[in-house]
């Protein structure tokens, strides 16, 4: 069986982050393992807390995960200061750790700021170079990038401008627009493809994006190519969007459990 490791942020209501990114995991068959960078006082309304692990520590979760259970594959999240980030990629590189994707998690669904000010340069300049897919929305492409990403081209040219510095493919996701769902996946060679879908009528899409990044990571796992992995990834959100989980007072939780064993397109 093989294991992939998430290194993310507890979410107390379980919809989103470690919780989420476990489940995912577990549905796709897999081996789930855990760093945790940080706890947070959450629910479907809002953050309404947030503790930091010691960097030290999120390093130790780290070394103890790559010396006994190797993991085939990384997914990274919530990572909320710069020293973590920091421990992060020096463990990560001195672990020759393979299969790295980065969702670039700023804000939580209900809009509730995950990400210190000193963390954003750090994330470009530590974490971006050494993913091989790097799943941020649209808003967090913004802060990424430095302009506005509102329309089709504005994603287009924000996922050119984050691949073409670093190793790894670029997805953008179109979830914030109100008319489609649609993706586009650019590699650093320049070449663009858009993943069209169709928009879900829900509120409970929170812990979408770290659901997505857990399912690509665990085809990563697999053995798959970034393009199936995210194609299946895709196919596991909008069944778990599809399922109409209805919890919580807010933005509740996808249905983590709407599938038995690996999706397939």
């Amino acid at each position: 069986m093989k294991a992939v490791l998430s290194i993310a942020g507890s979410d107390s209501s379980g919809g989103a982050g470690i919780q989420a990114d476990i489940k995912t995991i577990e549905a796709y068959g897999l081996f789930a393992e855990t760093a945790i960078t940080a706890l947070t006082a959450q629910n479907t309304t809002g953050v309404f807390g947030v503790v930091d692990i010691e960097p030290d520590f999120v390093a130790a979760q780290i070394d103890a995960v790559f010396e006994d259970i190797r993991p085939a594959a990384v997914k990274i999240g919530m990572v909320s200061s710069a020293a973590i980030i920091e421990a992060i990629a020096a463990r990560l590189e001195y672990h020759h750790a393979r299969n790295i994707v980065v969702d670039p998690v700023m804000v939580s669904t209900s809009g509730s700021r995950l990400i210190g000010d000193d963390a954003r340069g750090a994330l470009v300049e530590r974490l971006l170079p050494l993913a091989d897919v790097v799943t941020p929305n649209m808003p967090e492409a913004a802060v990424l990038c430095g302009f506005p990403v509102e329309s089709e081209d504005d994603m287009e040219r924000a996922a050119h401008y984050l691949a073409a510095p670093n190793k790894g493919v670029v997805l953008v996701k179109g979830g914030h627009r109100e008319d489609a769902a649609d993706d586009v996946l650019v590699a650093p060679s320049g070449i663009a493809v858009w993943l069209r879908a169709r928009r879900i009528a829900t509120l409970n899409t929170h812990g979408t994006g770290c659901t997505l990044s857990a399912g690509i990571a665990c085809g990563l796992a697999e053995g798959c190519d970034i393009s199936t992995s995210v194609r299946r990834a895709k196919y596991f959100v909008t069944g778990a969007l599809e399922s109409g989980l209805d919890l919580g007072r807010g933005n509740g939780p996808l249905d983590h459990k709407w599938q038995r064993g690996a999706p397939s397109v």
